[in-house]
């Protein structure tokens, strides 16, 4: 074998262990090897053999039934991804929080999905979907709604001509409306959305912008009969984006 044929080999080894790990994205919970396979598109001999192999390394972990889950490796290489902002953000969100009692979210956009990056909830409150480390859809989502509105136009009618999922009936899909919904978000600075996600909640957010540049979205998530209380929650959250803002440019904190 040569050398290129040797790194060749080596790429495609790289590129099916990957796609092994890939199979658990947006999984709800553990997935057997026969699953995984056809989530990553590979024969069930080679998935088998990648998966002791990753096994091995702590990329993921056997379940008391058999299936799989990420590894505690993986969980931990991950925490590295954002630190900075994580870190410096996270003070700031868990005041937020001790002042409302609200959930409260952070996101950033990866590719064509909203990635959260922290998240600060009280367990009386209602159930949010989000999860650190989780992806949810930018249009379904006040974050992610942000998040798109900060995208240059070519790359809102890229997304917008894809098939957007709908994870409740309410959840908008059309391009036209998602189109107006962006620009309003340009406009008045801050997303409001209702049932987009799950049923009964609603959500508000704003863009954090460092050196002009809008680089995560922080958000409530709420119970939607609190709908009215949006313009008391802004000006609060608003407060929080500008002193995540002052951290992460250097400047004072007033």
């Amino acid at each position: 074998m040569t050398h290129a044929d040797a790194a060749g080999d080596s790429a495609s080894v790289t590129a099916r262990a990957l796609s092994v790990l890939g199979a658990f994205e947006n999984s709800v919970g553990p997935l057997s090897v026969s699953r995984i396979a056809q989530r990553a598109h590979l024969p069930l001999s080679t998935t088998y053999r990648l998966v002791h192999e990753l096994e091995s390394w702590g990329g993921i972990e056997k379940t008391s039934d058999g299936k799989y889950q990420v590894g505690m490796r993986i969980w931990e290489l991950g925490q590295l991804a954002g630190r900075r902002l994580r870190d410096r953000a996270h003070p700031f969100l868990q005041d937020l929080f001790d002042l409302t009692h609200e959930n409260v979210h952070m996101a950033v956009r990866e590719g064509t999905q909203t990635l959260y990056t922290d998240k600060i909830y009280g367990s009386k409150k209602v159930p949010v979907i989000s999860r650190v480390g989780g992806r949810l859809p930018m249009h379904a989502t006040a974050v992610g709604r942000v998040l798109l509105a900060a995208q240059p136009d070519w790359f809102v009618e890229a997304y917008l001509e894809r098939e957007l999922e709908a994870p409740t009936a309410h959840t908008v899909t059309d391009p036209e409306v998602l189109r107006d919904e962006v620009q309003r978000v340009r406009s008045v600075g801050y997303s409001v959305t209702i049932e987009q996600m799950r049923v009964g909640q609603f959500s508000v957010a704003l863009p954090v912008r460092v050196h002009g540049e809008t680089i995560a979205a922080v958000g409530f998530v709420l119970d939607k009969s609190k709908v009215s209380e949006t313009k008391r929650l802004l000006p609060l959250l608003q407060g929080t984006v500008e002193r995540i803002e002052s951290a992460l440019s250097s400047r004072p904190i007033g």
